[in-house]
């Protein structure tokens, strides 16, 4: 009964987000009804030209499109993967960037900004970089950590690795033009989906719906992991390999998505917690419903960015002013039980 009620609440959340979709496609300064939406998706299905309005075309395709696309996809990785490290790690507190992958890939594109690289290199260069910090807290844990504390250690080092890669993002904003350079790497820190082209989002889809698959179907694997290494062993679980799957897996849509759109905080520790008081503890529905709800979520905060102020307000301020009180209240409700 409870797993019947858990897939209607994954059916829910689906549709949730399809009205999600369609609602921000509506909202902004230049006002677009649903009616148009639904004729501009006949167009799609019949080919029959519904609309001769050439500015609803541009508006939808070149500039809505693009980021609520970019919000839906990025806001469910990164809620795939704060719910993965969540089981694994065994500790509701850890979120997608535990091991210094947003550090990294932050001090990556400040650098990028800092010798005046184009768009695209600045993305590879924070790409590149959020790869390398989770490699070296990978193998710092390794070199240094005792194999019945790994879990320990791995938490550890990412947090030495994330201070070290924010150093040097102090060192490159200090050694930043205030004028010019500055500006565009504290902008870029703080989130936005704003730079997201049409051309640019199958770089951003690709990666993550690969590597989000597998993490969809690790659940089962999470819940025997729950037990202890050694039940989840003897029920043919190859735990160290499932260990670095999880963690290749998490860290290249991580990195791929704050590579895209900035830094983005929160989602990944906030959204698994919120759907966990939903649907229960159970990964296998629990990561697929984080999915949707981290999905829904950041629409709704891109929503807010670019509709609450005449100018747009980045990502990361509005996360953070809505998931700090939500931290507390967690924080609180934990003292309870």
């Amino acid at each position: 009964m409870k797993k019947y009620k858990n897939q209607i609440s994954i059916i829910f959340l689906f549709i949730l987000l399809i009205v999600s979709i369609c609602i921000s496609l509506m909202l902004g300064r230049y006002e677009i009804t649903m009616k148009q939406i639904l004729q501009i998706s006949l167009e799609k299905i019949t080919g029959i030209k519904r609309i001769n309005d050439p500015m609803i075309y541009k508006i939808i395709y070149e500039i809505r499109l693009p980021r609520i696309v970019a919000a839906v996809v990025v806001g469910g990785a990164l809620s795939i993967s704060g719910s993965v490290f969540q089981a694994l790690f065994r500790n509701p507190m850890v979120s997608s960037d535990i091991l210094g992958v947003t550090s990294g890939a932050g001090f990556g594109a400040s650098l990028g900004i800092l010798l005046g690289f184009c768009y695209w290199k600045v993305e590879l260069l924070a790409f590149v970089f959020g790869i390398f910090a989770v490699m070296i807290t990978y193998f710092l844990s390794y070199i240094v950590g005792k194999e019945s504390h790994y879990i320990l250690f791995l938490i550890l080092s990412g947090m030495v690795i994330s201070t070290l890669f924010k150093s040097f993002i102090s060192c490159v904003k200090y050694l930043a033009d205030p004028n010019d350079a500055l500006q565009s790497i504290t902008f870029w820190l703080m989130g936005s989906l704003t730079q997201i082209k049409q051309d640019e989002l199958l770089w951003l889809i690709i990666p993550i719906l690969l590597c989000s698959l597998p993490l969809l179907w690790t659940g089962w694997k999470l819940n025997a992991m729950a037990f202890g290494e050694e039940e989840a062993m003897a029920l043919g679980i190859q735990t160290e390999r499932l260990k670095v799957i999880i963690i290749i897996c998490s860290t290249i849509i991580t990195s791929v998505s704050v590579s895209m759109t900035g830094i983005i905080g929160w989602i990944g520790l906030i959204i698994p917690h919120l759907v966990r008081m939903a649907v229960g503890p159970d990964n296998q529905m629990l990561i697929p419903a984080s999915m949707f709800m981290g999905a829904i979520y950041l629409l709704f905060i891109d929503n807010l960015s670019r509709t609450l102020l005449s100018v747009e307000i980045p990502i990361s301020i509005l996360t953070s002013i809505i998931g700090v009180p939500f931290f507390i209240f967690l924080l609180f409700r934990t003292r309870r039980v």
